[in-house]
């Protein structure tokens, strides 16, 4: 049988998400994308408009496969820093992965992403901060959660800590690509954010 149009349409997101991981976006062609999807370049323009248009997909798919793996670690049932500590070796476990699979440190791609396109593409703009106030949303909820728990000061300004606990994140997803090296990442990250958050007292780690 056949490639449906759903399947090809997928094919390319996929295909997009993983020339991405392994080059930067701007160095990526539609030719390229085509080529290693197996699909004709007509068929990529009957699904996307354009390469900026195929990147929106792409964010979406990715951020709807992240969101699931977030809600999980995220969960209300488990103390607010075992979340924090989680969300460190998921990202370590898919760095790891990934390096080992292209031989060196990825970061995120979806930030990379953002990084590269930011003023230019206004559609693009508005989705990665869109996805970024999503994962902003969880560091929130952690604290919010230890305050509650009478763990950390109420006075805590949450929206400004999530920010900066979301940029630390972040920060050194891409100074582990610069840098080819993900030791901060494995050995440094959790610790670094939870003395972020400022516990009353460490004995609570």
């Amino acid at each position: 049988m056949g490639r449906t149009q759903s399947d090809t349409k997928q094919k390319l997101i996929d295909t997009a998400i993983e020339l991405i991981w392994r080059n930067s976006y701007s160095s990526i062609s539609v030719d390229e994308i085509c080529n290693k999807a197996g699909v004709q370049k007509g068929s990529f323009y009957h699904f996307f408009p354009s390469k900026a248009d195929l990147a929106l997909k792409t964010m979406e798919s990715c951020q709807q496969e992240a969101i699931v793996h977030y809600d999980d670690i995220f969960s209300p049932k488990r103390h607010p820093i075992e979340r924090l500590e989680l969300i460190v070796d998921y990202i370590s476990a898919i760095q790891e992965e990934k390096q080992q699979e292209l031989g060196h440190v990825c970061g995120c791609p979806m930030m990379s992403l953002g990084a590269e396109l930011a003023g230019k593409e206004a559609l693009i703009d508005a989705q990665i901060q869109a996805i970024c106030a999503i994962k902003i949303s969880y560091y929130e909820q952690v604290l919010k959660d230890l305050i509650a728990k009478n763990e950390i000061d109420k006075d805590t300004n949450v929206k400004h800590k999530a920010e900066l606990m979301f940029a630390l994140v972040v920060g050194q997803l891409f100074v582990a690509r610069i840098k080819n090296d993900l030791s901060f990442i494995k050995h440094n990250l959790k610790d670094a954010l939870i003395d972020l958050v400022k516990l009353k007292s460490k004995e609570l780690i």
